[in-house]
């Protein structure tokens, strides 16, 4: 099948008489260009079907017009939040997004940052897998001229841009809620304990205690891996304690939901026999009739819009030649009327 050549500049000036830049000043619509001479130039670009090439306009302007974001799963209401205001951002300025999920497999990360590479996206979004460990990445991007930002599970480093939600804050109000209704015996449901967002939980968990004066006890702090397994292990240790914790904390609505339904299969009534309070704020949650008595809120829609903010930053200017960002949102305890 002989294959349809596409019209250009060339023929579109070859049939109206006019230099190829003329033309293509018209198509962009310059100022030097004449209203009449860039209607006539548009008209027969239409006709014609005439397309841009994309690929000489990028080699140009040292741009695809693309950027990407890879975070741990597309299906989380916590990142379709995020995604749909970096996509809003995005759209504005004629950007298109492309999407990574590594669904926490660290080798996987690393594939889909690679080939992102290769196609020279103008720039990264991420949101680390639970199990990243190597930081190798970033440098690979660095020297390929393209800026990373990264937001919600960020690494720990000072030279990073990095956007996400303050969760100590959140954790104190819950404590403070709890200890206000009369709890005594409170538990905590964490992730990875190499986690630096695992880490932060538990630093705020026993501030908490320490504000009001409740004791703390080692066994009332348990990790899971964040698995529908991890999870229900997690749960069973708590509740094989001699005093089970009349509250709990858990890291996410996901540990949350497994970890509710594991303690109605034991015939607990929940907010009567356990209390709970969750991070991130499940949007399904309002749908629900017997929810946890709070979340704890981390915005990920303003986490999402600063770190696409942050990140055309570093594309319009000189990424090397601007300070790192760390920009930080107070989580907040949002109540479901208990």
């Amino acid at each position: 099948m002989k294959a349809v050549k596409r019209p250009t500049i060339k023929e579109i000036a070859r049939k109206l008489r006019i230099s190829p830049s003329t033309v293509s000043r018209a198509l962009h619509d310059h100022p030097s260009i004449g209203l009449v001479t860039t209607m006539r130039v548009k008209k027969l670009a239409e006709e014609l079907n005439y397309e841009p090439n994309q690929t000489a306009i990028f080699f140009k302007q040292r741009k695809t017009f693309t950027i990407a974001v890879v975070l741990p799963s597309l299906s989380e209401p916590f990142f379709s939040v995020a995604i749909s205001e970096i996509e809003n951002i995005a759209n504005a300025r004629d950007y298109t997004v492309i999407m990574g999920q590594t669904l926490d497999d660290e080798q996987r990360e690393r594939r889909i940052i690679e080939t992102l590479k290769a196609h020279r996206v103008d720039g990264i979004i991420v949101s680390m897998g639970k199990n990243t460990s190597d930081y190798g990445f970033i440098d690979i991007l660095k020297n390929a001229g393209i800026p990373v930002v990264f937001f919600d599970c960020v690494p720990d480093l000072p030279n990073e841009n990095r956007i996400v939600s303050n969760l100590r804050t959140g954790m104190l109000e819950a404590i403070a809620t709890f200890h206000a209704k009369g709890h005594q015996k409170i538990g905590l449901i964490n992730g990875p304990s190499q986690l630096p967002a695992s880490k932060e939980r538990e630093m705020a968990f026993r501030h908490g205690f320490a504000i009001h004066k409740l004791l703390y006890e080692e066994q009332y702090v348990v990790h899971s891996d964040l698995s529908r397994s991890g999870n229900i292990q997690a749960i069973e240790k708590l509740l094989s304690l001699p005093e089970r914790p009349s509250a709990l904390i858990c890291f996410n609505d996901y540990v949350t939901l497994d970890v509710m339904k594991a303690v109605r299969e034991k015939g607990l009534v929940i907010n009567q026999d356990i209390y709970f309070i969750s991070f991130a704020n499940y949007p399904l949650w309002q749908h629900m009739d017997n929810p946890p008595m709070a979340s704890i809120e981390q915005f990920p829609d303003k986490q999402g819009a600063k770190a696409a903010e942050v990140l055309f930053d570093l594309i319009d200017n000189k990424a090397e030649d601007m300070k790192p960002q760390y920009i930080v949102f107070e989580s907040s305890l949002i109540s479901h009327n208990f």
